[in-house]
């Protein structure tokens, strides 16, 4: 949508009345065109569940070479998809929760655009976050959780430290 010049919001509905139920009408027809094609087929993907995980991880990952190199037709895109699928098993086996990872790497450009925009309009003041009842709120918020989610973790550290 911003490419096409909109910006998407809860004002779309407002500016662009007609983009928008046409959105919500094209939703409703693959809604609908799925559940067409895909009450014929359940019996399909549920013998597609039955394939083993050693004949279906090859057969996905030349699908993902496939779309990847079919976006911008370079090679070194399918190598790049390679270097981090290997970067990948590496943080898995490190212990690394992928989860956080491919969270981060899809807000962290969102998160760094708004943090710039913020410091612009502050003027570069960082306490612009905390004076604001709403930021310094969200703030505690979230050093809150991540105490609460550190807090198994040094208790289990306690406890083996303890019992040596």
């Amino acid at each position: 949508m911003t490419i096409q010049g909109i910006i998407p919001g809860p004002q779309v509905m407002t500016t662009n009345p007609d983009l928008f139920w046409g959105m919500i009408a094209s939703m409703w027809i693959g809604n609908l065109m799925l559940l067409v094609i895909n009450l014929p087929l359940v019996g399909v993907w549920v013998r597609l569940l039955k394939v083993p995980y050693r004949l279906m991880f090859p057969a996905i990952v030349m699908f993902c070479c496939i779309g990847i190199y079919s976006i911008n037709s370079l090679p070194t895109d399918v190598l790049f998809i390679a270097l981090f699928g290997v970067l990948g098993y590496v943080l898995i086996k490190l212990g690394f929760e992928p989860a956080p990872l491919l969270l981060g790497f899809v807000l962290g450009k969102l998160l760094e655009e708004n943090l710039r925009r913020a410091l612009i309009l502050s003027r570069g003041e960082m306490a612009t976050f905390v004076t604001h009842p709403v930021s310094l709120g969200l703030l505690l918020a979230a050093v809150a959780l991540l105490v609460l989610a550190l807090i198994p973790k040094l208790n289990k550290e306690r406890d083996e430290i303890f019992t040596e």
